[in-house]
């Protein structure tokens, strides 16, 4: 059991040539013969110098691109002086602007009492909802009486306005 091996022998490589035509010469046979290089070794050498090339052209590429960013941040860093202190300028100026319509809005800023006849229509809607909580559409008339005082009101407003 023990006394042979497990492995068969593999013979030696032997060439027979398919037709009398095709003749081999006796050097390359024998460098074929004493190579040890098997397929699946020759598969990762190709292998290897696939992921070889395949870094190479990464790397220029990765080397391009770090070239596009640095042009493109000295573009930005590069903008005119004259154009930052135009943005300033600008900026206070639209400032100043800002400022001077708040001043303006807060000055109209006025607040006139309602007229009674709004008052009592807001207060029939408020009223009507809280009484009928389940069902706000029941208030309806209440709500168009109330549409129908703000529209006297802006009506009214308009004219003043215009006139």
């Amino acid at each position: 059991m023990g006394s042979s091996s497990s492995k068969p022998e593999v013979p030696s490589h032997v060439w027979k040539a398919s037709s009398p035509v095709a003749r081999i010469s006796h050097d390359v046979v024998e460098s074929l013969q004493s190579s040890s290089e098997t397929d699946t070794s020759r598969a990762q050498s190709l292998e290897l110098a696939v992921q070889a090339r395949v870094a190479s052209e990464l790397r220029k590429l990765e080397a391009q691109a770090s070239a596009a960013l640095k042009e493109a941040e000295e573009k930005v860093t590069s903008v005119p002086e004259t154009e930052n202190e135009a943005n300033q300028l600008s900026r206070q100026t639209v400032s100043k602007e800002v400022e001077a319509l708040r001043a303006r809005l807060d000055k109209r800023k006025q607040l006139k009492p309602l007229p009674e006849s709004v008052e009592q229509a807001r207060d029939g809607v408020v009223k009507c909802l809280r009484e009928n909580d389940r069902r706000p559409l029941d208030c309806w008339r209440e709500v168009e009486a109330f549409k129908e005082e703000v529209r006297r009101l802006e009506k009214g407003w308009v004219e003043k306005v215009v006139s």
